[in-house]
């Protein structure tokens, strides 16, 4: 019971860091003057990265245009890491570098495939990335719902490539919803299952030697 306890709360303490870092980066943009140019520093641009500054491949994710975007990603964020909770449980760390890795392969995978995009704040890619690897795992778990997300989530994608993101949601971030980011983020999480089961699978025979 306390090891599963100790467990919940590495998973607890994960979302609050991830949450208090994206907060604390949209509260110092608010002031006008910004108390710190965040946007300026850190959100994605692709002709910056160019020249570069390379770590705005991973912290533009963290950044977003308004408080109704910060509040809809943070709360995606905590609902989907709570539903795959059984995968994490017991790899608090892995957790981790799946996010960091997932915040990498969007910005460099914005680079390479969509040059035209500019610009780029926002969590919602890396969302898509961990959804659809949750979603896997779950399926190699033997849950069967695991095969309605990874469709849904498909269809969802294919959707937004042909027809785009919703006006009301366009309006309510006030920014175009950058539905290339879910495109690759979707990619992304699949990539990293595969990663995640090689690690599992080196270390299920290294045990057993």
């Amino acid at each position: 019971m306390l090891k599963h306890n100790s467990n919940t709360i590495g998973l607890y303490h994960f979302l609050v860091v991830i949450s208090l870092i994206c907060i604390a980066l949209f509260a110092a943009d608010i002031p006008s003057p910004a108390f710190l140019p965040i946007d300026q520093y850190f959100s994605y641009q692709y002709d910056l990265i160019a020249s570069g500054q390379v770590w705005r491949l991973v912290t533009g994710n963290l950044l977003h245009t308004n408080l109704w975007h910060l509040l809809m990603n943070l709360a995606g964020f905590w609902v989907i890491v709570f539903l795959h909770e059984v995968h994490y449980k017991n790899h608090s760390g892995k957790l981790l570098l799946l996010f960091l890795s997932l915040c990498l392969f969007e910005g460099i995978g914005l680079y390479l495939f969509y040059p035209t995009l500019k610009a780029y704040v926002g969590l919602s890619g890396v969302l898509h990335g961990l959804f659809v690897f949750g979603a896997v795992m779950d399926i190699r778990k033997g849950y069967k719902s695991g095969y309605l997300l990874v469709i849904g989530v498909m269809l969802k994608v294919g959707y937004e490539q042909v027809f785009g993101a919703s006006d009301s949601v366009t309006q309510l971030i006030n920014a175009r919803v950058a539905t290339e980011s879910h495109l690759i983020g979707l990619i992304s999480g699949l990539l990293c299952v595969l990663c995640w089961s090689m690690m599992d699978n080196r270390l299920k025979h290294h045990n057993e030697a």
